[in-house]
């Protein structure tokens, strides 16, 4: 098992996606919020590693980058760094992330399948949003009400785009993955 997920080939494309993730936290939008985070590309990155990188991989990629956020690699949105960042208010999101590269390829199986893959994808994506809101509500000592206001109600649009276009291109980064492998 460890030779067909830890190969050269394997490694360089997990490489670039920790790459291409640590790019995604650097574009973002503010949002009129005080204090609240920005709307990034960060979740679209994650929902697209879980859904194209075989077991395992995923939730490796998002391990080793927020190993270089904590240790002061500017790598998280806006090019925040350390533990602060993800045991803040706002840190469950950046955690969730971790939850969903180890469910998602577990659910999603090998097999592409666009409406499954198109539902576990959305799922994915209300369940970060979910966490955050839950993280900000518990640890950022907000009320539910706040938090379901300004944590999760105003990513849900973006987010579920998001979703479901990862879900759609999921095809054509496997067959470019594969076409590599020749």
């Amino acid at each position: 098992m460890a030779k067909k997920y830890f190969n050269t080939k394997s490694i360089v494309l997990m490489a670039l996606f920790a790459a291409l993730l640590c790019v995604s936290a650097y574009i973002s939008i503010s949002l009129p919020i005080p204090g609240a985070p920005h709307l990034t590309l960060v979740n679209f990155m994650v929902l697209l590693i879980s859904f194209v990188l075989p077991a395992f991989q995923p939730a490796l990629v998002v391990a080793v980058w927020m190993l270089l956020g904590i240790v002061g690699v500017p790598v998280f949105i806006g090019g925040a760094t350390g533990i602060g960042y993800l045991i803040g208010p706002w840190g469950g999101y950046t955690l969730s992330f971790i939850v969903v590269a180890i469910l998602a390829p577990i659910v999603r199986g090998k097999k592409y399948n666009r409406i499954k893959f198109t539902i576990l994808s959305v799922a994915a994506a209300l369940l970060i949003d979910f966490l955050g809101m839950l993280w900000l509500t518990f640890i950022g000592g907000h009320s539910i009400k706040y938090s379901f206001t300004y944590g999760f109600v105003p990513f849900l649009p973006l987010d579920l785009i998001k979703a479901v276009v990862v879900a759609q291109i999921v095809p054509l980064f496997r067959k470019v993955i594969a076409e590599q492998s020749e």
